[in-house]
């Protein structure tokens, strides 16, 4: 509740209005069988007209009023809650943003979403409730009470025993709930996962004609997610028949006790009227109070969730951090790698990467190579940041990764990954993607990076839309895309990490020509299962299950890595490259 009570504190003076607005509006519903029973039982009795035709028209005021101001209220309500959860959600989205890979892998990709999507519509749908019905039904069963206890305490009092018996066993289910909704979230990000890996691998599985294989999976996920839906709505649907039975047997006592009051003159026959429509007005207030208690159970769920990403520590980004076009050039590599050991879960017992060691020079091609899962994607997920350095240390121009301002360091690389993404937009605005970059610089990217021809071979060119993933462009046209949203940012380093896997061998020696020639000011990190592809960066690293097995020039590296000279007589069909 810190959460929701957090996000609604900038509108505490509109909810207060809202709350007020609200107040007499339930307060003029309430005044209504007052009047009807001042009616019956005063004025009737005297034959005066106009005192009636008054007090009806006091009734029929009483109903506007009622009307107006609860409509006031609830599109108040209604403002405030859209602010509310506009705010949630762009604080949430920017704060997953901020994390790290590593509670991205611990919190989950479909998790996040689930939290970003459905619990932040459970918050949304609880606060709307709590403005409108939230506030309407307390007042009633207070107010109902209240004039009840004016009119006839003895039938009131029939009233208040049966209250406390409500309460309890409302605390009582609601507390049982409460984590049986959790369940229900935590299984939906199961199913959230299920389907956007179905979705993502529908070629593959139709290919291998998989669909009632998946189907069976799904089913099971299903299954359990109703099963949860079930049980916890088991566990709520017992309040509101339990609570109608209790409160429907207050009205027969009553009914019985008021007749005999009745008849022995002790009350009159418009009190009893007024009295059962306030006892059914606190009857439908405890329903009504019922459906909050459900809805409240499900949000609370949902705001631990969402408070939970809010509490998770991000990375230090923080002013006092050092700014990477802060430090002095000085004869420090760019890069230093000393000693680093990781391993991407504590619990696991071998490292990823152990007592890795190198070095990377200004304006230095530098190149990785190994086989998949050696760790070279690893060493860019540190370099960048992505995850934390636990062992050994990494520097940049002499200073440790650590003390350097995290956005300013990812500035600083021109960044093409194995997977990268395309976006649903133009190919300007995939290219360009939200950065400050001259329609020049694009062009001079596209154009090193030889996606140029075919963006101008549509009719569109770079206004050309494309679809999501870039389903409607090939695989090496979307690597060559991704070449060119690195190389259009001002940076120091360009990382292709395994970036022209999908290109042929003679573009890709023409991409990295392009390279060398047009960006020969700043250092490059090329990672490729490819010699081809590192065979003439100034310095190669071989690694093979996270561990150097050599550093040097492609010459000194056929020379001296059993290892390399194989994968290059593999590859290259034998023969020494010079």
């Amino acid at each position: 509740m810190k959460l929701i009570i957090r996000y609604l504190k900038p509108y505490k003076l509109r909810l207060l209005i809202g709350f007020t607005i609200k107040l007499i509006g339930t307060l003029a519903d309430l005044v209504i069988p007052y009047l009807l029973s001042y009616i019956i039982d005063e004025i009737l009795p005297t034959k005066d007209l106009r005192l009636v035709i008054i007090y009806g028209l006091a009734m029929i005021a009483s109903s506007i009023i009622c009307f107006l101001f609860n409509v006031w209220a609830n599109q108040m309500a209604s403002y405030i809650c859209k602010l509310f959860t506009t705010n949630l959600r762009h604080d949430l989205f920017e704060k997953i943003n901020t994390l790290s890979s590593s509670q991205y892998d611990e919190i989950t990709m479909p998790s996040l979403i689930s939290r970003m999507t459905t619990d932040t519509y459970n918050v949304h749908h609880m606060v709307g409730m709590m403005q409108r019905i939230g506030v309407r039904a307390p007042i009633l069963l207070i107010g109902g009470v209240i004039i009840t206890a004016f009119q006839d305490l003895t039938l009131t009092l029939i009233l208040v025993a049966i209250l406390p018996f409500i309460i309890l066993l409302s605390y009582l289910i609601t507390k049982k709930a409460i984590p049986l909704f959790t369940k229900v979230q935590n299984t939906l990000d199961l199913m959230v996962t299920e389907i956007r890996e179905n979705v993502t691998g529908i070629r593959v599985i139709k290919a291998l004609s998989k669909n009632e294989y998946e189907k069976e999976k799904f089913g099971k996920i299903n299954k359990q997610v109703m099963d949860l839906e079930i049980k916890s709505g088991n566990a709520m649907a017992k309040l509101s028949p339990i609570m109608s039975a209790l409160l429907n047997m207050g009205l027969v006592f009553v009914v019985v006790v008021g007749a005999f009051r009745v008849s022995n003159a002790a009350v009159g026959v418009g009190k009893i009227i007024s009295f059962t429509t306030y006892f059914t007005i606190i009857l439908n207030a405890c329903l009504t109070i019922t459906r909050i208690f459900v809805t409240f159970s499900r949000s609370a769920a949902s705001a631990m969730r969402i408070d939970y990403v809010f509490s998770v520590p991000t990375l230090d980004d923080t002013v006092d951090k050092i700014k990477v076009s802060d430090i002095e050039d000085n004869d420090n590599p760019l890069i230093e790698f000393k000693d680093v050991s990781f391993k991407y879960n504590d619990t696991s017992e071998e490292n990823v990467l152990s007592n890795i060691s190198f070095r990377i020079n200004k304006n230095e091609s530098f190149g990785i190579i190994g086989p998949t899962g050696c760790g070279k994607s690893t060493i860019i997920s540190l370099l960048m940041k992505f995850y934390d350095v636990k062992e050994g240390n990494i520097y940049i121009k002499g200073v440790d990764i650590n003390e350097i301002n995290t956005s300013s360091l990812r500035n600083m690389f021109g960044t093409c990954f194995q997977n990268d993404t395309i976006f649903t937009d133009t190919v300007l605005n995939n290219i360009k993607f939200g950065r400050d970059v001259s329609y020049d610089d694009v062009i001079k990217a596209s154009r090193n990076s030889l996606a140029e021809k075919f963006i101008l071979n549509h009719e569109d060119g770079y206004d050309y839309l494309l679809s999501p993933k870039g389903t409607n462009i090939s695989g090496g046209q979307k690597q060559r895309i991704f070449i060119s949203r690195a190389l259009a940012g001002s940076f120091d380093c360009l990382i292709l990490d395994d970036a022209t896997s999908a290109l042929d061998y003679k573009t890709d020696s023409i991409l990295r020509n392009n390279i060398k020639n047009n960006y020969s000011d700043i250092s490059t990190i090329i990672i490729a299962q490819r010699i081809s592809s590192i065979i003439n960066c100034d310095k190669i690293l071989m690694i093979e299950d996270g561990r150097i097995l050599g550093i040097g020039t492609h010459k000194e590296l056929m020379e001296s890595v059993d290892e390399y000279r194989s994968i290059y007589i593999s590859q290259m069909g034998g023969g020494m490259h010079e």
